[in-house]
C-alpha cells in the first residue's frame, strides 16, 4: 500500500513524517454518517487544538502548534470534507474517481473526517498524535460525544448548522497556528457571533453541549480532562519548554532538540532510554 502511495505521489511523500491520531466513531446507517460528517466539520478545528503536538519542522521551531497539517495538506484529497446530501451521492463521486482510475478505493481520500472505507464508521483524523494517553482518551471521547449529540439534535428534528469551507478553514488555521494557547490574538471564531472566543470559554460550551452524551458513555471525567489539557498546554506547548530550558542552560540547538525527543519517549513510554 505504502510503495504504491510512494511511486504515485513521489517526492511529496519523503515530507511525510508525521503522526495524526484517528478515532473511529461507530455508526451504522449510511445516510447517517454523511449528515454526521457535514455538521460534526465544524467541530474539527476544536479538536486539533486539544492535540497539538508537532511545532517543530526540520529543526526548527515553526512558529505554528501544529505544524503537521501544513505537510500533510500537500497531499491531494485532504482537508476539510465534502458536504453530500447522501450515501449514494458520495458513492457517486468515489465510484467516478476509481472508474477513472484515480484512487483504488475509499481508502485514498484523506479528509480530516471521512467514512471509514473499511468499516461502518466516521473517522476523525485531524488530531495530532497526543503524548499523552489522558489526552487522547479525552478527545477520543469528546469526538465520540459530539456524535451523539449531533445524533440527539436529528431525533428532535434538529441539526447543527452546516458553515462554508471557507469559515471552518479559518478556524482549523487558527487551531493550528495558536492551539489552545491563551492570548491576545488566540482563540477561535465564533460564526454566530462573528467574533473570535478564548479557546477555555470553547471548551466550557462545547463540554456543556455533550455533557448529557457523556453521562451516558460514562466518560464526563475524560472529557472533563480538557480543561487540564487547556490549563497546562498541549505537547506542543511542554515541547517549546523542554527546548528553551534546554537552550538557557547553554545546550546547543541540536541537542536542545534532543532533549525534546527524549522528553516525547519518556511521556510516551515511561523509563525509555534517550535517542542517542
Amino acid at each position: 500500500r505504502y510503495s504504491t502511495i510512494a511511486r504515485d505521489l513521489r517526492t511529496v511523500v519523503d515530507r511525510l513524517l508525521i503522526c495524526g491520531m484517528h478515532v473511529h466513531v461507530g455508526i451504522e446507517d449510511d445516510d447517517l454518517r454523511i449528515e454526521l460528517m457535514a455538521q460534526a466539520s465544524y467541530f474539527l478545528p476544536h479538536l486539533l487544538a486539544l492535540t497539538t503536538s508537532s511545532p517543530f519542522w526540520r529543526g526548527r521551531d515553526t512558529g505554528l502548534q501544529t505544524f503537521r497539517l501544513s505537510v500533510f495538506d500537500n497531499l491531494p484529497r485532504t482537508g476539510l470534507p465534502e458536504v453530500f446530501g447522501s450515501w449514494a451521492e458520495y458513492r457517486r463521486h468515489v465510484d467516478m474517481l476509481i472508474q477513472a482510475g484515480v484512487i483504488e478505493d475509499g481508502t485514498k481520500l484523506w479528509w480530516d473526517l471521512r467514512p471509514s472505507d473499511r468499516w461502518p464508521t466516521l473517522e476523525m483524523r485531524i488530531a495530532d498524535v497526543c503524548t499523552d494517553l489522558e489526552d487522547a482518551v479525552c478527545v477520543a471521547s469528546i469526538t465520540r460525544c459530539l456524535m451523539r449529540m449531533l445524533y440527539r439534535l436529528r431525533r428532535n428534528n434538529q441539526r447543527w448548522r452546516i458553515y462554508s469551507h471557507m469559515l471552518v478553514r479559518e478556524n482549523r488555521w487558527r487551531a493550528c497556528r495558536y492551539g489552545s494557547d491563551p492570548g491576545e490574538k488566540t482563540g477561535l471564531i465564533d460564526f454566530g457571533r462573528a467574533e473570535i472566543v478564548p479557546y477555555v470559554d470553547l471548551v466550557e460550551e462545547i463540554l456543556e453541549l455533550i455533557r448529557p452524551d457523556a453521562e451516558f458513555f460514562g466518560c464526563v471525567a475524560e472529557i472533563e480532562h480538557a480543561r487540564v489539557i487547556v490549563q497546562r498546554g498541549t505537547s506542543a506547548r511542554r515541547q517549546r519548554e523542554v527546548f528553551d530550558a534546554a537552550i538557557e542552560k547553554g545546550i546547543s540547538p541540536r541537542d536542545a532538540l534532543v532533549a525534546v525527543a527524549d522528553h516525547l519517549i519518556e511521556q510516551t513510554v515511561p523509563g525509555s532510554q534517550s535517542v542517542v
